[in-house]
């Protein structure tokens, strides 16, 4: 795959390898969502590498946990992947657990919807629908000033990234929806609509 751009059936296999853990592949499917839609919106050249690149963030996470981000970068090396491609997945554990600050565009996206994504999905899970299509920036704004709803995710990481791609919160939340959205089927979430 030298010099060649991954697909995202190598994508996909390559998280099946590493994943069995049915949440972890959703959370990699939302991510891959939101990428391909930001790239989109955005009128990014490659909104292929945008998406690829969401798939495999976390291909790492359930197998070595201790060395998120690094891991990954190793098995991509292996496979032959693009050095930018692998920069791209290691920024977005910028402060968490590397020191690869995003730069680049896509990676400011990744770094910043990574977290907002499992916000949103716990947001969805306690609606009475239970689904995403009829979830709105308000409900998740509601959600996010409750400190105790959904601990883990990390808002800071959100809110600097939003102010990195200079978009408001609001924006970076609707616009995120909106991506999740387009996969509600694949990620558990068009609920009883």
């Amino acid at each position: 795959m030298e010099n060649l751009q991954p697909t995202r059936e190598a994508a996909l296999a390559l998280l099946q390898k590493y994943n069995e853990n049915d949440a972890l592949i959703k959370h990699a499917l939302a991510v891959e969502a939101v990428m391909l839609h930001f790239a989109r919106i955005l009128g990014e050249e490659d909104p292929e590498k945008w998406r690829v690149i969401g798939l495999v963030h976390d291909l790492d996470y359930e197998k070595f946990p201790e060395q998120h981000c690094h891991k990954t970068g190793e098995i991509l090396k292996q496979e032959s992947w693009p050095e930018d491609y692998i920069r791209a997945v290691q920024s977005h554990g910028w402060k968490i657990c590397t020191d690869v600050e995003p730069q680049e565009r896509m990676e400011k996206v990744l770094y910043t919807i990574d977290e907002l994504t499992g916000l949103i999905t716990a947001t969805v899970l306690l609606r009475p629908s239970r689904s995403i299509l009829d979830l709105n920036t308000k409900s998740v704004l509601k959600k996010w000033k409750q400190k105790g709803f959904a601990a883990g995710v990390n808002r800071e990481i959100i809110e600097e990234g939003a102010q990195m791609l200079g978009m408001d919160l609001g924006e970076v939340i609707g616009e995120t929806i909106k991506g999740m959205q387009a996969a509600a089927d694949a990620l558990g979430l068009r609920g009883n609509l």
